[in-house]
């Protein structure tokens, strides 16, 4: 064993989008960062699909921004095809989309890691933890070098022994050519930590060389969607999806070679996706379905590769091959990657703090996929989050938290700590209750705030944009509320006609120029759905002032649950499953009640706890 000569605030294992987004918060608040992967041509690897962003995944991107992360501003760089998604629907549910040059993010996020201060980047396989005292304080890699570190985040992926399926053959590996990782599983396995497996997927990609596209639905990109409040990257050259779908030939090959299929063979126990499911799961689950809508998708400007958007699957590749001649339009094309489905270790619901420090080992931290999570997008939210606490934590400072009220981060985390996964976790706008608040366009109002005092994450350039935005806000809404007009025989203010369903800024633009300023389109809008939702927003703030009082009552560190007299059996086992750090989250654990709230507050008022 050889030690590396230099020590390291903070170790970062993976580099992935949660690794990437960990290395680069820890860096940027002073810490020396050591960012340690498998493949250092594979740093912000795009695995699967070739995009950012999407439904309440837009919605996490521009929250990484808002808080100083990267993963936006790079999608803005390299974005080929963008769109707003749920754009007839109601500002809460809208989220920016983008299609990605797949090889030109992965340079430009390695590229934007390499120029950081404070961060060394190296190539290794982390084989186990080196702890003292239930505390972590350096790796060992598979190279028998040992690092030292006052913290350490795992941010794994899909790599803690990963095995990949296609049909009948298996293969060890964290995706399709790299290898995967052993020691780690095994490792925490040894500390105590409770691991089990899940699963993902993989359409195939084809070449575009023998698509018919004629017989597709084209849909072409939208202008000005943009992931970062910062200015705009200069745009790339543009490129269209296509929208095609399965037939009835479809339905019925697959179902005949259901028996090929690991996870209909027994190959595969772990549990996928719900909510993006492999063909052969659309098949038996939706079986009254005859067809499903799949979306062709470029992978870059200078590949001619296209992602099959809605078909992942394990089934043998010669099932694949069958399998698009089925489908209009792909009837003549050809295979160049096949899609596989992969199975990989997590771990287990209940063993991290909202911050992502584990509860077993101190100063060790969880982020991404190791969390039960799928998708780039709450990967690399989880590893922001990581880093920013393994920083503070090296520095002596308290944690950064966003509660389930702040933010889409906050929902994600609290659902992480308080709820059991039986599959893949993947953020929707449903999950959050407070969705008319935590819109993806209000995003930097709602937490850039938080950010400035964590150090240089934000500049005070970026400090001084948004006071101004936020003044502008105020001094828009109050000449609104204080600026009357004659309209159907009546004095009304023009906060009143806002309100009005039928009317927007842009609206009230048109007719009153003389009395309104066009702040463009962001803060526009921002005035009017405040305007617009006044009601609601003031109810759902209301409900935060409830969560609030419950968050502020906190829950000691080892408390024994069990000495509460009164507890129901299911109360007491959840609780005891998860050991929440307050009663807010206490309360959302299933098989709690409101009435074992009650209970557990009046014991820890009696015992003095609080």
């Amino acid at each position: 064993m050889w030690n590396y000569p230099h020590r390291f605030a903070v170790i970062v294992i993976g580099g992935g989008h949660a690794g990437c987004e960990a290395a680069h918060a820890s860096a940027k608040m002073g810490c020396s960062t050591l960012l340690l992967t498998i493949n250092l041509d594979t740093i912000g690897k795009l695995s699967c699909n070739p995009s950012i962003g999407g439904t309440a995944k837009g919605h996490l991107v521009r929250e990484i921004d808002a808080l100083g992360g990267i993963m936006g501003k790079v999608a803005d760089k390299t974005s080929i095809h963008s769109r707003l998604l749920n754009g007839s629907k109601g500002p809460a549910v809208r989220s920016p989309r983008s299609q990605q040059d797949k090889a030109l993010y992965q340079l430009t996020m390695k590229e934007t890691l390499e120029d950081l201060e404070n961060l060394t980047i190296q190539q290794g396989s982390v084989e186990s933890l080196i702890i003292s005292n239930d505390q972590v304080v350096g790796v060992t890699t598979d190279l028998g070098i040992a690092y030292e570190a006052d913290c350490v985040i795992i941010a794994a992926g899909t790599f803690m022994r990963g095995l990949m399926h296609i049909g009948t053959k298996e293969s060890s590996g964290g995706r399709s050519g790299e290898k995967a990782s052993f020691g780690l599983s095994k490792c925490l396995t040894n500390l105590g930590f409770k691991l089990g497996r899940l699963k993902t997927g993989t359409p195939p990609r084809i070449s575009k060389m023998h698509v018919d596209f004629s017989l597709m639905e084209e849909q072409k990109t939208e202008e000005h969607v943009y992931f970062s409040f910062d200015a705009p990257s200069a745009p790339l050259e543009k490129r269209s999806c296509f929208i095609t779908y399965t037939s009835k030939e479809t339905k019925c090959l697959v179902e005949k070679h259901l028996h090929l299929s690991p996870m209909y063979c027994g190959k595969i126990a772990a549990k996928g996706p719900r909510y993006c499911p492999s063909i052969e799961d659309k098949m038996v689950r939706f079986h009254e379905k005859e067809r499903h809508q799949i979306f062709v998708e470029p992978e870059g400007l200078h590949t001619s590769e296209l992602y099959i958007n809605g078909i992942s699957t394990s089934l043998p590749i010669w099932v694949q091959h069958e399998m698009l001649k089925t489908i209009p339009g792909l009837e003549k094309s050809q295979i160049m990657r096949p899609a596989y489905a992969i199975e990989y270790d997590f771990a287990l619901s209940g063993q991290i703090f909202s911050s992502l420090e584990t509860k077993l080992i101190s100063h060790l931290f969880f982020a991404g996929q190791i969390n039960g999570t799928t998708g780039y997008e709450e990967a690399a939210a989880q590893g922001l989050i990581a880093g920013i606490n393994a920083a503070l934590k090296a520095q002596n400072k308290p944690p950064f938290l966003i509660e389930r009220w702040e933010g889409y981060i906050g929902v994600m985390i609290d659902d992480l700590i308080s709820t059991e996964l039986f599959e893949p976790y993947r953020m929707f706008t449903s999950r959050a209750e407070h969705r008319l608040l935590l819109r993806q366009d209000n995003a930097d109002l709602r937490l850039r705030e938080k950010a400035f005092s964590l150090g240089n994450l934000l500049s005070e350039e970026q400090k001084k944009r948004l006071r101004e935005k936020k003044t502008i806000l105020a001094n828009t809404k109050k000449h609104l509320a204080k600026t009357f007009v004659a309209v159907e025989g009546k004095t009304l203010s023009l906060e009143q006609l806002l309100r009005r369903p039928e009317n927007t800024y842009q609206t009230l633009l048109n007719h009153y120029p003389e009395k309104l300023e066009d702040h463009g389109k962001n803060i526009n809008e921002d005035i009017e759905y405040d305007a617009k939702y006044f009601g609601y927003i003031a109810r759902q703030e209301q409900e935060i002032a409830r969560l609030r009082d419950l968050q502020n009552v906190p829950i000691p560190r080892g408390f024994s649950f069990s000495s509460v007299t009164g507890l129901r059996k299911e109360a007491l086992e959840a609780l005891n499953t998860f050991s929440p750090e307050n009663l807010q989250t206490a309360s959302r654990i299933a098989g709690v009640t409101y009435a074992d709230i009650s209970i557990l507050l009046i014991h820890l008022k009696k015992n003095g706890s609080l």
